[in-house]
């Protein structure tokens, strides 16, 4: 390995396959408070937030982070499906003063410390910031597979999965304290009540099943929503074995 390698790796850093969208204009905090699934009045610059919007059955249609910007929201979601969430938040704006679009720039990711903050679902994820285009990254989906976090439509699946079946509550992508959003009656009645019968996890690689979501081939690797007593050869992390133990 030569001298310049582990320069070259830090420098290619961009998330390739996400997109940013800016929510601008009149009380978009309050506009957002009653939508996702986190906590939007207190949003900090640095410290982004992972959330969902959700079916009012509680499912989850799209997932996504949160981060401040100024008076504005800057949404770092999946590019495949940035242009379907802006025109669903659209379908909720009403009359609202309220711009929401997509906009130039990119998600950046580094398994180590040197740059951004931790990502808000789990540390061993590594670090993300915002900035302009640059080099894709690689690495990023065998490092989120291993630690078993799933993430967009391909994964979850659009009004497939219960946003706690997604492991929502472990990967600290929803408010119990902060009121109403869509979907909320029903997530909270899971919580309360902790029954939380199947979970999407990672797997190695089988035949695919009606319960299988995505495969990944080159990786030996795909994710199911299987019942929490069959989760056989599962990937289960510490953050979901801990979570398991206490239901």
């Amino acid at each position: 390995m030569s001298e310049t390698t582990p320069r070259a790796v830090r420098t290619a850093t961009m998330l390739a396959d996400r997109a940013l969208i800016r929510v601008a204009g009149e009380d978009v905090r309050g506009f957002l408070q009653g939508l996702v699934t986190q906590n939007v009045i207190d949003l900090d610059a640095a410290a982004p937030r992972w959330s969902g919007l959700l079916t009012p059955q509680g499912k989850a249609l799209f997932d996504f982070l949160l981060w401040a910007d100024g008076d504005a929201i800057l949404i770092d979601c999946e590019a495949d499906s940035a242009d379907a969430l802006v025109r669903r938040l659209a379908l909720y704006r009403l009359r609202r003063a309220i711009t929401i679009e997509r906009i130039a720039g990119a998600v950046h990711w580094s398994p180590m410390e040197d740059r951004g903050v931790a990502d808000p679902r789990l540390a061993a994820l590594g670090h993300r910031w915002l900035g302009d285009p640059g080099e894709p990254a690689t690495g990023w989906l065998a490092h989120r597979l291993s630690l078993g976090v799933t993430e967009g439509m391909a994964e979850l699946g659009s009004d497939k999965t219960l946003w706690l079946e997604a492991n929502a509550r472990e990967l600290n992508g929803v408010s119990f304290t902060k009121g109403c959003y869509v979907g909320q009656e029903n997530t909270a009645r899971m919580h309360h009540r902790a029954k939380v019968n199947r979970r999407l996890v990672v797997a190695p690689l089988a035949e695919p099943g009606e319960r299988t979501r995505a495969t990944y081939d080159a990786l030996g690797l795909m994710v199911e929503l299987r019942r929490v007593e069959a989760l056989g050869d599962a990937i289960v992390p510490a953050w979901l074995a801990t979570a398991l133990s206490e239901a």
